[in-house]
């Protein structure tokens, strides 16, 4: 709850909080704290109320912390209660106080705390007591120094169980014994053995007590100095710098910032290249050059990241035999051909870091011969193109080239058997690069570029690959990256990260934003030969299909039949207006087999012409010269009604099959209902043909008349068929006589 208005805790609220263990209320405005708050949150461990207005503390004994922290309040004196001494856990304590006294820190003497903060306030210095920190006990002490305040106090931070010592807010620029008090105050530091670690922030001091400074840690026993946030002032008069018998590791100098330039600075360059140490940091400073070190150097690690450095830095320098890890990032380099000569002698290089640059390399510049044992390299950040890759270390194994300008890896490059990490992100490689070139590839990282259609055989090539980073990507979803899925699927767990949320497809607009797990494009859509088959397996089976439909349902016939109607109608268009009047000449037109002929002509057209009923036959009323269906259509639309005999030698005709079909077919086209079925001999379903599927619609939906046997009922048949065909008919047309003895085809 840092950050906001509070102003006091209270019981209440708290006591409903029984699993607290972290409570952070720093930057608040809380004047007063009781502990006895805590009474009930028994699993409290951290308690964070620094930057708050602080002026006393309530102690409880049932208070039990690890970490406490009230530094950064208005504490006059330390806020230390004897019950602090039953925190038996307690590893950090930020305090904060205006004036010291040994005995304040009795509590928490037993106490083993591994870090402690010390704030003091801006009124100290008015009483002070050297000795004041002697009675504690901590691994790791840190005192912040009143802000804008010049350094003259005489505080003794030898504290002799120290081991790590870290000092803020150091102020010095208007001594004229140049920094004397600080200096005296490091100089105590000799006499703790333990102390290896010292930090020093927030410095404000000139180029020559600088130097001092630096002078006076050299002769201790401290192993890691680090120096950061400083402004320095004045001239540098400080030359000789004594790097003799001195038990430091590593120096680090950072962010510092330097009122006057205006002298040689090639004396600082020269002090420095010329430490006797192993690491050495100098980053953010704007510095501008460095000189090679005078000889055979000790140094092992130098980072001169954030800096103004140039491709001429250590040019021809052959006195860095030893360095292993060389940091150049965010500086001014240009060239990585001046980049490779000035490592070339650097034997022992293993890992080189020039990110965040402006390198570039061109196909036609010197061929690269990098020192042999460089196996890290870091260009990332730059403004490399494909090209970079005729120009790496023959025995790289971890390169990052991410955030350049890589459009593709060209192919014959040289080959990196002993690459395992390859960093390629953000970049504009359109596809994942296979192994042929990089035999020992494990870690592919590859996000954010543009590739769409990964090779499906990507991890057939890298076999060794365990961990691929390939997400946001432009994916495009189509059948190319159906396999690439698919392979995924196959791999370890963990091999590809980030999946599947950053895999998702960009194309097309249908698909865009689903993950490709859930890209399931079907076998047949993605396989061109079996949807050839498919296809054609299915419109074999549809015209094996329809074709036998068409055979079980006649539809040559069918067709035939409506071939020949089409022509009779065109014929009929063609004559004269008078000649195609409709007029009706026949009360019916008879249809039988030849079979039958007897019944008809002696029974049923007797019967019926003997009431002046005109009966239209085929063999005297068919017009020779005409076609057989012609004569057909024609006596069909000269008559009232068509009359069907219907025997088991009627489904047997073809012809008289026609005789039906066109009279059915004159039913619908007429508008009336003109047929009149006689069932003279029962038929049986199974003896009709599959192609007299009318008649059998006919029979099944139709009355018709049945022939009766006892003579007795056939004047009541008579009856019915006369009245079913009887119509007034104009006056008789002039009747063609036939000469010839016509028979019907079905005879």
């Amino acid at each position: 709850m840092s950050h906001n208005y509070i102003s006091e805790l209270q019981t209440s609220v708290l006591l409903p909080l029984s699993n607290l263990r972290i409570l952070i209320l720093s930057h608040n405005s809380i004047q007063h704290l009781d502990l006895s708050v805590f009474e009930f949150n028994q699993e409290l461990e951290y308690l964070d109320v620094s930057h708050n207005k602080l002026g006393s503390l309530s102690c409880h004994p049932t208070v039990n912390l690890k970490h406490l922290d009230l530094s950064f309040n208005a504490f006059d004196a330390l806020p230390i209660c004897k019950e602090f001494g039953n925190m038996l856990q307690l590893k950090f304590l930020g305090l904060s106080a205006s004036q010291l006294q040994k005995s304040s820190m009795l509590p928490i003497a037993h106490l083993n705390i591994s870090k402690l903060l010390l704030v003091l306030g801006e009124t100290y210095g008015k009483k002070e007591d050297p000795g004041s920190l002697q009675g504690i006990n901590t691994e790791s002490l840190h005192i912040v120094f009143p802000t804008e305040k010049e350094f003259h106090y005489i505080l003794d931070v030898s504290v002799s169980t120290i081991e790590s010592l870290e000092l803020s807010n150091i102020k010095c620029v208007l001594d004229d014994n140049q920094c004397s008090h600080f200096l005296h105050v490091l100089s105590k530091l000799q006499r703790n053995p333990r102390l290896s670690n010292l930090s020093l922030n927030n410095i404000e001091t000139t180029w020559n007590s600088f130097m001092k400074i630096l002078q006076s840690i050299w002769n201790t026993t401290i192993e890691y100095f680090s120096i950061s946030n400083v402004k320095l002032q004045g001239q540098l008069d400080f030359t000789d710098f004594n790097y003799f018998d001195t038990s430091l590791k590593t120096l680090s100098i950072q962010q510092v910032v330097s009122d006057v330039f205006n002298f040689p600075q090639s004396k600082i360059y020269k002090i420095f290249s010329n430490m006797n140490i192993q690491n050495f940091t100098v980053s953010g400073t704007r510095m501008i050059h460095m000189l090679c070190p005078s000889q055979i150097s000790p140094f092992l690690y130098l980072d001169f990241s954030n800096n103004l450095l140039t491709d001429t830095v250590f040019e021809n320098c052959r006195s860095l035999t030893k360095l292993k890890t060389f940091i150049l990032r965010i500086n001014q380099l240009k060239k990585l051909t001046n980049i490779v000569h000035m490592t070339k002698e650097m034997k022992s290089l293993q890992q080189l870091d020039i990110s965040q640059n402006s390198i570039r390399y061109d196909d036609n510049e010197e061929v690269c011969f990098w020192t042999k044992s460089l196996l890290n390299l870091n260009m990332s950040s730059n403004v490399l193109t494909d090209s970079v890759f005729s120009c790496l270390p023959p025995k790289i194994k971890i390169l990052d080239l991410h955030k350049n300008r890589i459009q593709s890896i060209p192919k014959g490059v040289l080959q990196l058997e002993s690459l395992q990490e390859l960093n390629i992100a953000f970049n504009s490689l359109a596809d994942l690069p296979g192994c042929g070139t990089f035999s020992s590839l494990s870690v592919l990282i590859l996000d954010h570029n543009v590739v769409s259609h990964p090779s499906a055989d990507f991890f057939q090539s890298c076999q060794k690959i365990r961990s691929l980073k390939a997400g946001n990507n432009p994916f495009q979803c189509t059948c190319e990256l159906r396999e690439f899925i698919k392979n995924i699927g196959q791999v370890p767990r963990g091999v590809v990260e980030d999946w599947p949320d950053s895999y998702k497809c960009d194309y097309p607009e249908s698909y865009k934003g689903t993950p490709l797990k859930d890209f399931h494009p079907s076998q047949l859509s993605c396989n061109t030969a079996l949807l050839i088959v498919t296809v054609g397996a299915t419109m074999l089976l549809l015209t094996v299909t329809m074709t036998l439909l068409c055979i079980y349902l006649d539809l040559p016939w069918y067709l035939r039949m409506v071939f020949q109607w089409t022509q009779t109608r065109r014929r009929a268009r063609n004559l004269p207006l008078e000649e195609l009047q409709r007029t009706l000449q026949f009360h019916a037109f008879i249809s039988y087999s030849g079979h039958d002929s007897a019944w008809v002509k002696n029974e049923l057209v007797p019967n019926l012409e003997k009431e002046d009923v005109r009966i239209c036959l085929h063999e005297r009323n068919f017009v020779p010269g005409k076609s057989i269906v012609e004569n057909i259509v024609n006596c069909i639309e000269k008559s009232y009604k068509s009359i069907f005999v219907l025997t088991p030698n009627f489904v047997q005709s073809e012809w008289c099959h026609y005789e039906l079909y066109f009279a059915h077919h004159n039913l619908f086209h007429a508008g009336s209902d003109n047929l009149i079925l006689i069932l003279l001999e029962p038929i049986p379903q199974y003896s009709i043909p599959s192609s007299y599927h009318k008649l059998k619609s006919l029979m099944a939906r139709r009355t018709y008349l049945e022939w009766p046997k006892e003579k007795s009922k056939r004047g009541l048949f008579w009856v019915n068929l006369r009245a079913a065909i009887n119509i007034k008919l104009m006056e008789r047309a002039t009747e063609v006589s036939h000469t010839s003895n016509y028979s019907h085809p079905s005879s």
